[in-house]
């Protein structure tokens, strides 16, 4: 793949990946502006309850991210965001589809080693819509010098994975100039291009490769998600709880209304 590669313009794909931005913008900041004692508090008793029915209990100092399959070998996560991605499918010998469907994908970077002095890269993408879609990119120094080669790259292995986030980033900042397009080969094989659009063309920033993960990996990961989802229902189920025991002790008659005012939801209408 050769840096520069004018890409077919789509007008639809900037309009589609703006409103996927916004959303995904609007989303974090919500989760930044939770971030107070008492949600992180309660957070910790929804790991608790959970690691309490998965038999992890007796674990010292266990936490759900310490149960992540991904971070198992060492590596340490870089960059874990939703960003827009557009999905196409490639059949052999033939070329990829021209418009492909916008999805928001799970994008999680992990580095082995320190910043200045990184041994390795591996970049997972994942989707919410789909559980066993799990590619993985995976890169060492050598492996980057064939890319910096192939691609006429003038960055270190040790910029490598800073270029990546910035990237990405810009994908979600700026969606009408920066476009992230997943091409997917029925083979296993898949391919992200980095794109900007100059107006008058698209010009290929960056070619990653990447490869199905093995059924046994997927099935960690899924796992893994699973676990992830009941600990964050553990922990609303805990807010709840929380909340109900206020109301009780400050105001038993509002209690009282809730819960009749949730028994007449669940009742059947005749």
């Amino acid at each position: 793949i050769t840096p520069g590669r004018e890409h077919q313009k789509s007008p639809s794909h900037c309009v589609m990946a703006m409103a996927m931005s916004s959303v995904l913008r609007a989303s974090e900041e919500r989760s930044v502006q939770s971030g107070s004692p008492t949600r992180r508090s309660l957070a910790s008793a929804g790991r608790r309850a959970m690691l309490d029915e998965s038999g992890l209990d007796g674990v010292p100092d266990v936490t759900l991210d310490e149960l992540d399959p991904s971070l198992q070998d060492g590596h340490r996560v870089a960059y874990d965001r939703e960003v827009p991605f557009e999905l196409r499918v490639q059949d052999a010998d033939a070329r990829p589809q021209e418009v492909g469907t916008l999805e928001a994908i799970r994008c999680k970077i992990l580095a082995l080693g320190d910043d200045l002095n990184p041994q390795h890269c591996r970049f997972e993408v994942t989707s919410e819509n789909d559980l066993f879609f799990h590619f993985t990119h995976s890169v060492d120094e050598n492996n980057f010098r064939e890319m910096q080669e192939k691609q006429k790259l003038m960055i270190d292995f040790s910029d490598y994975v800073a270029v990546i986030i910035k990237m990405l980033n810009n994908c979600i900042k700026e969606p009408q100039s920066f476009l992230a397009v997943f091409v997917m080969q029925r083979d296993g094989q898949a391919r992200l291009d980095f794109i900007q659009n100059m107006e008058y063309k698209f010009v290929e920033l960056l070619s990653l490769s990447f490869d199905a993960s093995p059924e046994e990996v997927v099935r960690q990961q899924i796992t893994f998600r699973y676990n992830s989802v009941k600990g964050r229902l553990a922990l609303m189920q805990s807010k709840l709880h929380d909340m109900s025991a206020l109301v009780k002790v400050k105001n038993p008659s509002l209690l009282l209304q809730l819960q009749n005012q949730k028994a007449g939801a669940r009742a059947p209408k005749r």
